[in-house]
């Protein structure tokens, strides 16, 4: 099997929560998406794409909350305006803003999809939304970005997207943000600060991103197109219905809000508590 292969599904759930930014915190999207990984997983839910957008939040990992004066960056984050959440997978500091937009496509384990083919999928799907500009869109490392990994999308050389995954309850979320509009640089530059005040040149075991601003850019930026959030969405729509023979809007089910509430519980007390201990 492709990777692109699990993308072929006979129907996809939408559940397009990018216009709650202002009412609908971080935390509830991380728990959002543990839920739907157990509901898809346990055959109860369609395999569903799941769109979300935030406000001023940067998403720190938990070796960012390790760092040796990590209260000092966390204070200069809050200054600027940002609320601090820690999340509960892997990964290290991001910003979450209007600018951005986050998509999951969540699958279950029964498809066999490895992390290697999850990670790819996501890709693949990510270069059919972009397929309208005619650009090349490379995956690996982005040196100098903020959340370096494998799996950095980029074009001519700038990222403008992350992958990560989480797997629980026999599902699996393949989750990616992209920087949609606005200027990738200053977002960097907000990570490349938080680093610094953090970090302070403390001898510590763990390697953490030196940040280079100039490594990073919106699409907007790369492209030379004045998009947004909405437009990206309707590709992402497009998407969709390219991959699957109907795209359906299903609310959430009243177990699903449920297993929501505990879900979303878990989180709020992992990132409470790593923030409380560590800083």
């Amino acid at each position: 099997m492709t990777a692109e292969t699990v993308l072929y599904q006979p129907k996809w759930r939408i559940i397009d929560q990018s216009a709650f930014s202002q009412a609908f915190d971080a935390e509830q999207s991380f728990g959002m998406d543990d839920m739907l990984c157990e509901s898809v997983g346990n055959g109860e839910s369609l395999p569903t794409a799941r769109t979300w957008v935030h406000h001023n939040t940067i998403v720190l990992g938990i070796q960012d909350a390790r760092l040796p004066f990590v209260k000092g960056g966390i204070d200069y984050l809050r200054q600027k305006g940002y609320r601090v959440i820690i999340r509960n997978s892997g990964g290290l500091a991001v910003v979450l803003d209007e600018g951005i937009l986050n998509l999951s496509l969540i699958f279950s384990e029964r498809q066999k999809v490895n992390i290697d083919q999850g990670y790819e999928a996501m890709a693949a799907f990510t270069r059919r939304m972009l397929e309208p500009y005619e650009i090349e869109v490379h995956d690996g490392e982005v040196e100098g970005s903020y959340c370096p990994g494998r799996f950095d999308l980029s074009i001519d050389g700038k990222k403008f997207a992350g992958i990560s995954q989480r797997r629980i309850r026999h599902g699996v979320a393949v989750q990616i943000y992209m920087c949609v509009d606005g200027s990738g640089a200053d977002r960097a530059s907000i990570i490349q600060e938080f680093y610094r005040r953090s970090f302070a040149a403390w001898e510590t075991k763990t390697t953490y991103p030196k940040v280079r601003p100039e490594t990073m850019a919106s699409l907007s930026e790369l492209t030379g197109e004045n998009l947004d959030v909405r437009k990206v969405m309707s590709l992402c729509l497009m998407a969709l219905k390219h991959y699957g023979s109907e795209v359906v809007n299903q609310p959430l089910t009243p177990h699903e809000i449920d297993l929501f509430y505990t879900y979303y519980k878990r989180v709020l007390d992992r990132s409470n508590k790593a923030l409380s201990v560590e800083i």
